[in-house]
């Protein structure tokens, strides 16, 4: 199984080092919410929601903030109704850009993501323009820094992913969309713990930017990152190692 470039699959995290703790749980309340208005408040008929709750407890959400989004979503609390909603659009030097957002208002963020794409060097694309250069895939984030990489390749295929690589101190199983819960499940069958579990989207051609134009790039994908309205942010850009160390 082959690695894949930490910077040209990276999904910009709102739970940075020195982010705010309620900005992480903001977004995942929003996903828990969303999730059981969709498919229902059983977490185990709703595969998605199973997910979100994953993800939750591994931010160190309360439990009742968990069981209040629940409730929410399902129609027995009062709460915000949110829209899901994908942008796409260009960066400096045409780097390609999917936003996955939440809102309860999407006249209100379609212009302010316009707004923050023209004012930084890129600008909003129309519905399709950059999706297909990335293929959607399961990612489960598996707590197990201690294993090899051949045990951390047969642990994979036994549980039916696709794809290995090592992440953050954390081995990370890629699966066909489709098959991201039965393989959260399979992980977990085996005693280990599954930090994170969703969706994301692999760049198929990632682009190298010079490191004159890395700042540049950066700086959009931050200050659209930090919007409250978006959940996942993808980007088919890559650094190279010095500008990485510079934007460090």
């Amino acid at each position: 199984m082959s690695g894949h470039s930490k910077w040209a699959t990276t999904k910009r995290k709102k739970a940075k080092i020195d982010g705010a703790r309620a900005k992480v749980w903001n977004r995942i309340n929003k996903e828990i919410t969303v999730a059981s208005r969709m498919g229902g408040e059983d977490p185990e008929a709703n595969p998605r929601l199973r997910l979100a709750i994953t993800k939750a407890k591994a931010a160190n959400m309360p439990a009742k903030n968990i069981e209040t989004a629940i409730l929410k979503g399902a129609g027995k609390l009062e709460g915000v109704t949110y829209e899901e909603l994908v942008y796409e659009g260009y960066g400096p030097n045409g780097i390609a850009i999917i936003l996955e957002c939440m809102t309860d208002n999407k006249n209100r963020t379609v212009g302010e993501m316009r707004n923050l794409f023209s004012k930084n060097g890129g600008n909003l694309a129309q519905d399709g323009a950059v999706a297909w250069m990335f293929e959607q895939k399961g990612k489960v984030v598996v707590q197990a820094p201690t294993l090899t990489e051949d045990e951390a390749t047969e642990l994979a295929i036994e549980a039916g992913g696709e794809d290995v690589q090592l992440g953050d101190d954390a081995w990370e199983i890629l699966t066909a969309p489709d098959d991201l819960a039965a393989v959260t499940k399979a992980v977990e069958a085996k005693g280990l713990v599954v930090s994170e579990a969703e969706f994301t989207r692999i760049p198929k051609n990632p682009i190298l930017v010079g490191d004159d134009v890395a700042p540049k790039v950066m700086r959009l994908l931050d200050i659209l990152d930090d919007h409250d309205d978006v959940q996942n942010l993808y980007s088919n850009v890559e650094f190279s190692e010095a500008a990485q160390a510079a934007m460090e």
